[in-house]
């Protein structure tokens, strides 16, 4: 199941809304609408209208805005088929609270996807990836995993910049949060390398990477958030990806959040004879 998207807007009627949502802004008038309007158009245009999926493999993602101003954060999700009948899933988080942050967040999807096209090993992506970030002298920076999915080996291949460790299921009982290794945020160390965890998916389960707006808050530690959502995630591990994904994403009416957050959810059935 992919996330139910409206009809994306032409570009220029995009321009013409954001333009009439930030005089609302200005104005003060309808602020509360108009910060939500304003996020929804900004993700109808950044954010994926659908994610891949395989025999076996079910994908979902949900992504809910700031609850403070017109606070536009940088969080994203993405999925795309990359070389070899492989999938590559990313979930992020830029530094910031803004038009600026935003838009660096687009610039890092499309970095993703242009250098996961061309390079099989997600470390290396990152670390590409990374690169070519710091070359566009930014002062912004950005947490990220990156999952890469062979269908043909069911072997799943991740890397993490910097960014909240992925919580995992099996049918069988068994839960955790992956505290695999990984490397700084992209766009902050040169030359930083991402080493890349590889795993069988053997069991059926879920798989879910939030951004740190699910599950921490003003008073709410990150640790706190992260065994609520593993708890939610033992229940209904294998389960629909999209109903688990809202329901992972209640967490933030717990936590208290004023940051966006995004949900990503990879529900897989168990790897047969290879």
């Amino acid at each position: 199941m992919t996330p139910r998207r409206p009809p994306r807007p032409a570009s220029a009627d995009l321009l013409s809304m954001l333009g009439r949502l930030t005089a609302q802004a200005r104005e003060g008038a309808e602020l509360q609408r108009a910060r939500v309007e304003l996020a929804e158009a900004l993700q109808r245009e950044l954010l994926p209208a659908s994610l891949p999926v395989a025999p076996g493999l079910r994908t979902a993602a949900r992504y809910a805005p700031a609850r403070r101003g017109l606070d536009i954060g940088g969080d994203w999700y993405d999925g795309f088929r990359v070389a070899g009948g492989a999938l590559a899933f990313s979930i992020g988080d830029v530094q910031g609270h803004d038009v600026a942050a935003t838009a660096f967040m687009g610039q890092v999807r499309v970095c993703l996807r242009a250098v996961a096209s061309v390079v099989l090993d997600p470390g290396e992506v990152l670390s590409q990836a990374n690169d070519v970030l710091l070359s566009m002298d930014s002062e912004l920076f950005a947490t990220c995993s990156l999952l890469r999915f062979d269908p043909r080996t069911w072997e799943l291949q991740t890397a993490r910049a910097g960014h909240v460790p992925t919580v995992w299921a099996t049918v069988d009982g068994r839960y955790g949060i992956a505290e695999d290794s990984g490397g700084p945020p992209l766009g902050t160390v040169p030359g930083a390398r991402y080493p890349v965890t590889r795993r069988r998916l053997t069991e059926a389960g879920s798989i879910v990477l939030v951004t740190d707006g699910v599950v921490e808050g003003p008073s709410f530690p990150i640790e706190a958030g992260l065994e609520r959502v593993a708890r939610i995630v033992r229940e209904a591990a294998g389960s629909d990806p999209d109903e688990l994904a809202a329901e992972v994403m209640k967490v933030t009416d717990f936590t208290g959040h004023a940051d966006d957050a995004a949900v990503l959810v990879l529900s897989h059935d168990a790897a047969g004879p290879r």
